[in-house]
């Protein structure tokens, strides 16, 4: 049965400090965490342009919170239908904001904070999930009801041409999680949720953003209940966070069969997020009075962990540019507390 927790952010900072440092093998970080309180009512992703941080409030919510890099509140994006999935250009210039339920996504300056375009991608589309690879923006749209699919937006043209349905036989159930690497981009990955066993598709990106046939993992290989989907720099490492089993899994994107390395959370994983520079990675679990946040070399030696207070929410972890802090965003599943933006200082090494 999984127990949920109540437990106060002031407790949750000092019992990360403890685990942190009683954790064998484990660096202590150079400052304690920080926890900010949001005025979400719920939360969908964080994405960190270094020095500002935004966090989307999720379908039920009007608003990103802009924060700063030391996660103190200063904007807010207001007035927009739904905000999910948030997606950084290489430079970090622009934000991209899923809007599912407007059937849309928005591109902000992240200085400005000024809108700059607003792409229309059909009715009933419902785009959830965002990845960049040069000038194609891909979303991942679907309503419900085995009506997922595959969009791209070419933003070398103008105007910006918009296209759907790019997969023609995987038969995602809704709309499904993408991923691609900020080194490489001939690859996207798409992830299928909510069903077990879960499936992952690799797919190689040809001339003019064409996608070719999809390769799919062993039977099983992944898992159940995938919440989450990461790639390393390269594009050659596909790391993955599934309600089982209790560890992030690392595959060769190539042959997603067998692990080529793992990395414990405990119960419920539910984010995985790599480093820009690649030599860490970040998984996040639901968990009951245990850490929440875990912090690995890609060889599987854990660097530090972090106990929230509340939970974690799927998907919910971004790392700063340099590596330096770790974001991640909780909420209370009884609404004691609000939506809170966790600062972590990642120790280096």
């Amino acid at each position: 049965m999984h127990i949920r927790r109540g437990t106060t952010l002031a407790l949750a900072a000092l019992t990360a400090a403890l685990l942190t440092a009683a954790t064998p093998g484990a660096a202590q970080a150079a400052a304690a965490p920080t926890a900010t309180p949001l005025s979400l009512p719920a939360v969908s992703d964080v994405v960190s342009a270094g020095d500002r941080v935004f966090v989307s409030g999720g379908p039920s919510s009007t608003d990103v919170v802009v924060a700063s890099a030391t996660g103190a509140v200063v904007g807010t994006l207001s007035g927009l239908p739904g905000p999910s999935d948030l997606l950084l250009s290489a430079d970090r210039q622009t934000l991209y904001v899923a809007l599912p339920t407007a059937n849309a996504i928005a591109a902000f300056d992240t200085g400005s904070l000024v809108e700059s375009a607003r792409y229309d991608t059909g009715a009933g589309a419902c785009p959830s999930s965002l990845a960049l690879t040069g000038r194609y923006l891909w979303f991942g749209y679907g309503c419900g009801g085995w009506d997922g699919n595959i969009g791209r937006i070419d933003l070398g043209r103008q105007p910006a041409r918009v296209t759907t349905g790019l997969d023609t036989g995987s038969g995602f159930y809704g709309a499904p999680l993408l991923t691609a690497a900020s080194q490489n981009r001939s690859v996207l990955l798409a992830g299928q949720p909510g069903l077990s066993p879960a499936s992952v598709y690799a797919y190689a990106i040809g001339t003019g953003g064409v996608l070719g046939p999809p390769s799919t993992n062993d039977f099983m290989a992944i898992g159940s209940n995938l919440r989450d989907i990461a790639l390393d720099p390269t594009g050659t490492t596909l790391f993955t966070a599934s309600g089982a089993p209790y560890e992030v899994q690392a595959f060769p994107v190539a042959a997603i069969s067998t692990p080529s390395a793992t990395y414990p959370t405990g119960a419920y994983p539910n984010a995985v997020e790599v480093s820009r520079d690649g030599t860490r990675i970040a998984g996040g679990a639901d968990a009951s009075y245990d850490p929440d946040v875990f912090v690995f070399r890609p060889d599987g030696t854990e660097l530090a962990r972090f106990e929230l207070g509340d939970e974690l929410s799927s998907g919910a972890l971004a790392w700063a540019p340099n590596g330096a802090r770790l974001y991640a965003v909780s909420y209370d599943w009884t609404g004691a507390h609000p939506v809170t933006l966790h600062v972590l200082p990642v120790p280096a090494g």
